[in-house]
């Protein structure tokens, strides 16, 4: 259960802790003290969507902290999954909003993210607000009623996994199986793609190749005088000594000098090593020019494939390596529409059998909602007659549909008002008040069917008044002995059944408004009760009144 609530900088609400106790505890207090913005704190903890507008003024963050103790086992092992292990039994939530729109997270000192408080909060509390009774008037949101119920969860992830199954080889055989024509088409444009590229006998590498190819040729004049000419100067001629001569010459001179001078040596061993490695050079210059074999006559071949490779790489890559990749796609292509036919044939037979256990599967499921959803009508008939509303018949009008990822199904919860009336749509005639009490009955149906130990409501007696309203109070008194229960109400006779009432107040002070909430003692909850029933001037009737309440409500 959640056990304290600490808030600070929330709006209105500068610093408050909160005790909260088992059974029913209620909060009151005049409109505008900060009741909706209590809900709001408590849901910003729970990890949903926060905004830095909910800072207090001047403030440049707001830090909300939750205590839950006596956890469930359910709640315990959904922490423990989510990397946050539970010691004593109990957990430490906090979540900090900045005045530049970051918040942060944190689950017993350690951070976590909105998601993850999200999926565990839903395990640890949860808050039904006025806006949950639009709920009742959406048919889409009728179905999960049945199915929360009926605790059909588990057929519901069967049904949905033969759906998906189904849909998704339904959607492979029609994109196979295409119209005769198209495919004669897409045959005869592949075919023709495959075969020229294939008739190129393209090579990687072979472009860079054969364009070094055509640059030699090209040159071959200046490559053949080159080559001469330094062949020329390594030899020598008649009148020229040779390169390596004078080489030689120069190194013999050094070393000469060497056996004189120690500073020379370095140079000398340079110079014959120099000496020793171009006299290799001439015999390999002159094998170059013997095996330098250039045909003019070739450059033209040389263009026509490199013209070939271009024509290619303007319609299927910029390079022969995407060119290759491109026809081995549209080879495999085209040998899967060549064979579509026996794919289909497969394909089909598959989906015949999908389609049969997706079929069966939301058979399993109509039926088994059929069935839940009488025994939800009963239950809720009878929180329905508690709460004053003994002529009210409720029903499910269940019709089939084309299966849809929710099954085959349409679910729509129907009303009849009076005695005799035609049942019409809930959402269409149900008034506020009559809303609010069925909601209240459908979330008692529901809170039977979970394990979540804290219900809050807000302001769920909207449109009531009178005895139903007595009645709404009794009823969370009832859903209280049983799990913690915290209701935000405006209405004596709910806040008379509260083991534990809270309230709200405001107060201006140095131009600033202050908000605070506080237990109350009995005499106290006497003088509320009084407020509430009779305004601000309290007489004795009303006190009396109010006592009176809370001792018929066993307080």
């Amino acid at each position: 259960m959640l056990s304290q609530l600490y808030i600070k900088n929330v709006a209105v609400i500068s610093e408050a802790s909160i005790g909260l106790q088992p059974g029913l505890n209620v909060f009151t207090g005049e409109t505008g003290a900060g009741k909706t913005i209590l809900i709001g704190a408590i849901n910003a903890v729970l990890g949903e969507r926060v905004s830095k507008e909910m800072i207090r003024t001047g403030e440049t963050r707001a830090t909300i902290s939750a205590l839950f103790t006596g956890l469930s086992p359910a709640a315990e092992q959904a922490l423990a999954e989510a990397g946050y292990p539970v010691e004593e039994n109990a957990v430490l939530i906090h979540r900090e909003i900045s005045a530049d729109g970051k918040s942060s997270c944190k689950i017993d000192g350690r951070p976590a993210t909105a998601a993850i408080l999200r999926s565990v909060s839903a395990l640890l509390i949860n808050v039904h607000g006025q806006h949950d009774n639009q709920q009742l008037l959406s048919p889409q949101k009728h179905l999960g009623f049945i199915d929360s119920y009926g605790e059909l969860d588990g057929l519901v992830r069967e049904y949905q996994a033969a759906y998906r199954d189904y849909m998704l080889v339904r959607r492979e055989l029609a994109s196979v199986n295409t119209d005769e024509a198209q495919k004669a088409h897409r045959i005869d444009l592949l075919s023709y793609q495959v075969n020229e590229i294939e008739a190129a006998e393209l090579q990687p590498g072979e472009e860079e190749e054969l364009r070094a190819q055509r640059k030699l040729i090209q040159n071959s004049l200046h490559v053949t005088q080159a080559l001469g000419g330094s062949l020329a100067i390594l030899e020598g001629g008649e009148e020229v000594p040779s390169l390596t001569s004078l080489l030689s010459e120069l190194a013999e001179n050094m070393t000469q000098a060497a056996n004189y001078m120690e500073a020379a040596q370095p140079i000398a061993e340079r110079l014959t090593d120099i000496s020793y490695e171009l006299e290799g050079f001439p015999g390999e210059i002159q094998d170059l020019i013997d095996h330098f074999d250039c045909d003019p006559s070739q450059l033209d071949a040389i263009e026509r494939r490199l013209d070939t490779i271009y024509n290619l790489k303007k319609k299927y890559g910029s390079s022969i390596e995407e060119i290759l990749e491109f026809g081995a796609r549209a080879a495999a292509e085209l040998e899967e529409i060549e064979t579509s036919d026996m794919r289909i044939e497969k394909l089909s037979a598959q989906l015949s059998s999908l389609e049969e256990k997706a079929r069966s599967q939301a058979e399993r499921l109509t039926q088994a909602r059929t069935k839940a959803a009488k025994l939800f009508v009963k239950a809720v008939q009878g929180e329905l007659i508690f709460l004053d509303m003994p002529s009210v018949q409720l029903s499910v009008c269940q019709e089939h549909k084309e299966m849809s990822l929710d099954g085959a199904d349409e679910l729509e919860l129907f009303i009849a008002t009076n005695v005799g009336e035609q049942a019409k749509s809930l959402a269409k005639i149900a008034s506020g008040g009559e809303l609010s009490r069925i909601m209240l009955s459908i979330k008692n149906v529901l809170a039977d069917r979970d394990n979540i130990q804290t219900l809050i409501f807000d302001e769920v007696d909207t449109g009531v008044s009178g005895s139903a309203a007595q009645k709404i109070g009794k009823k969370l008194a009832q859903v209280a002995e049983n799990r913690q229960v915290i209701v935000v109400t405006h209405l004596a006779q709910v806040a008379s059944f509260a083991r534990n009432h809270l309230f709200i107040s405001k107060a201006a002070r140095e131009d600033r408004t202050f908000t605070t909430i506080r237990p109350l003692s009995r005499e106290e909850r006497v003088r509320e009760l009084a407020r509430i029933s009779g305004g601000e001037k309290i007489s004795e009737i009303a006190l009396r009144h109010a006592e009176e309440m809370l001792r018929d409500a066993g307080n």
